[in-house]
């Protein structure tokens, strides 16, 4: 083009709205489109879901949203922040370092999910005098719902109140908006669209791109709506109304680290724990609650993260209840942190390759690749995602096939059963819905009960079936 054309502009990007995104059901709640746009607000839909709410118009929307098929994807902007890596794989990316282990020092590991390592990095940083803040998300100070939000702490101590996994929907655009409104250097903590979303923005936002000055990245399998928080209280007995407190993963020493339970606080006093195992809807892979936009999601690890962490789900580490962390350092900065930790024997890490920490990830790495793949393939209307995976509907076996339809099956369909049940205050109507697809898809995944053996008949299992 010579310079005396006219610059050709893409109509289809500048058509590109979060309307468009939301009904296309590539929306996952991040907020970031809210927090550009001019008096842009997010809010929980009916099926307890994160969406934009009168985004208005914002500008460079096609550039913004992290499943917008004009956005950079994770190749091109972790080739632009981490341009000299020791090492780039396929899978994990670009990183200077990876580890598995725990954090030795204070109480980081027993108050964390894992093995602590996402809180002391926080934590290291703020104490250190490389931030100012670092938001990331905490339970709410006020009862009721949400459960849970982002905020911005400015000490080690307030850090330790976001540690924990939470399996719950929350969104950016109020802390984007107060790192715009205070001055300072600001690390970010989220899941991989959220930290994408953030660099996305930054390219647009110049004060943004100077004050975020590291991104804290978490593994990531889906994002859950609030429906799933609802759900483990139903089966407890219980109503959201006398809720005071959930944690989705109680850390007991005393039992290997994948054997999940949660824990209520109740607002009587009183509390109550039940195992996953014993949940209509406690096998994460068979995607209960799953918001359809991790559909299309192709990142596991937050490859544009200065580091990120994950759950260690292999053996010997998955039996150890005391928790234990995988580690993927990208910025040289952060390594040195790390490694000098190491050295002072505060952190207990090995050194791992990346065939290691994708062996931890097995599971999510086929969902999103292979799975991926496959569900690209399949007609649909709407905004139609670009990922570093080509659609691809043949090679696969019928029963990895059904185990992938299953599990889009299931997401969509517990979003609608639930909203039944909770709309005719019938939890009876969700919970045998729900009984009734988990032995369904553990009867295919996992050759369970007398489903599975019938599978087994007609399609005998091959290695590396089920997963989450």
């Amino acid at each position: 083009m010579s310079s005396s054309e006219p610059h050709r502009v893409d109509p289809e990007r500048l058509a590109l709205t979060p309307e468009c995104i939301v009904r296309s059901g590539l929306c996952i709640g991040c907020g970031c489109c809210a927090a550009r746009s001019m008096g842009g607000t997010m809010r929980y839909d009916r099926l307890g879901q994160i969406k934009p709410l009168a985004a208005g118009y914002v500008p460079g929307f096609g550039e913004l949203c992290s499943f917008s098929p004009h956005a950079s994807n994770e190749d091109d902007i972790a080739s632009s922040l981490f341009q000299a890596p020791r090492f780039i794989n396929p899978l994990i990316g670009r990183f200077e370092a990876a580890f598995v282990g725990h954090v030795r020092e204070g109480r980081f590991r027993a108050h964390g999910s894992s093995g602590g390592m996402a809180s002391w990095a926080a934590a290291e940083l703020l104490k250190r005098g490389m931030v100012d803040g670092v938001a990331h998300v905490v339970p709410r100070l006020t009862p009721g719902v949400p459960l849970f939000e982002y905020a911005v702490s400015r000490s080690a101590l307030e850090v330790c109140s976001g540690a924990k996994s939470r399996y719950y929907p929350v969104e950016l655009s109020r802390i984007i908006r107060e790192i715009r409104q205070r001055p300072g250097r600001y690390a970010v903590t989220g899941i991989p669209c959220f930290i994408k979303a953030l660099h996305l923005l930054a390219k647009q936002d110049p004060l943004i791109k100077e004050r975020l000055t590291f991104t804290l990245g978490l593994f990531c399998g889906h994002m859950k709506s609030a429906r799933f928080a609802e759900s483990l209280v139903w089966q407890m007995g219980e109503q959201m109304e006398g809720v005071a407190a959930l944690d989705f993963r109680l850390k007991d020493t005393a039992r290997p680290a994948n054997w999940y339970a949660a824990h209520l606080r109740l607002r009587n006093g009183g509390v109550k724990r039940l195992d996953w195992w014993h949940l209509a809807d406690g096998d994460w892979g068979a995607g209960f609650f799953q918001n359809s936009a991790c559909n299309f999601c192709d990142d596991v690890v937050a490859e544009t993260a200065d580091i990120s962490f994950g759950d260690a789900w292999v053996e010997p580490y998955s039996s150890d209840g005391n928790g234990t962390s995988v580690v993927i350092v990208r910025n040289p900065q952060i390594e040195e942190l790390v490694r000098a930790a190491i050295a002072e024997g505060r952190l207990e890490l090995r050194e791992v390759d990346a065939e290691f920490v994708i062996r931890t990830q097995a599971a999510g790495f086929r969902q999103r690749r292979e799975g991926l793949a496959f569900r690209l393939s399949w007609p649909r209307r709407g905004v139609i995602p670009k990922k570093r995976v080509m659609p691809k509907r043949g090679g696969l076996e019928t029963r990895r096939m059904v185990i992938y339809w299953l599990r889009s099956s299931i997401s969509e369909g517990s979003h609608r059963v639930f909203w039944l049940a909770r709309s005719l205050n019938a939890p009876r109507i969700y919970l045998c819905w729900a009984s009734s697809m988990l032995a369904l898809y553990q009867g295919v995944a996992y050759s369970r009960g007398w489903l599975g053996a019938i599978v087994d008949r007609l399609f005998p299992p091959k290695g590396g079936e089920g997963g989450a």
